[in-house]
């Protein structure tokens, strides 16, 4: 069994399946394993955000061997009324430019 990520507490601005999906988006054959570690949650929690993206259609899945490889609907809009018309393509690419645009430390970690 893997290591339980260090809790958060209080809200942020992203939610944990955008950053799912941004995850997947770098790496559509990234093991849940990562994800997981990536987002700083449980692999059964990167396992209910998957399945709740491939049911509402955002992401789709083939398997290969022992691996998953996804794929995200990028012309697929948000759910939300707010974000009327905003595709997920839009939002990956917001993702994106901040995680090329973090600075990365001696140590290793990402600011």
């Amino acid at each position: 069994m893997g290591v339980v990520p260090e809790p958060h507490n209080g809200w942020t601005f992203i939610t944990n399946h955008a950053r799912v999906l941004a995850v997947i988006a770098d790496n559509p054959s990234v093991r849940i394993r990562d994800i997981a570690a990536h987002c700083r949650l449980t692999e059964r929690a990167v396992q209910k955000i998957i399945a709740d993206l491939e049911q509402a259609g955002y992401l789709s899945h083939t398997r290969e061997g022992r691996s998953n490889n996804y794929r995200i609907e990028q012309s697929k809009v948000l759910r939300h009324p707010a974000e009327a018309g905003l595709t997920v393509a839009a939002l990956l690419s917001l993702l994106v430019a901040d995680e090329a645009n973090r600075v990365v430390s001696p140590d290793g970690e990402r600011r």
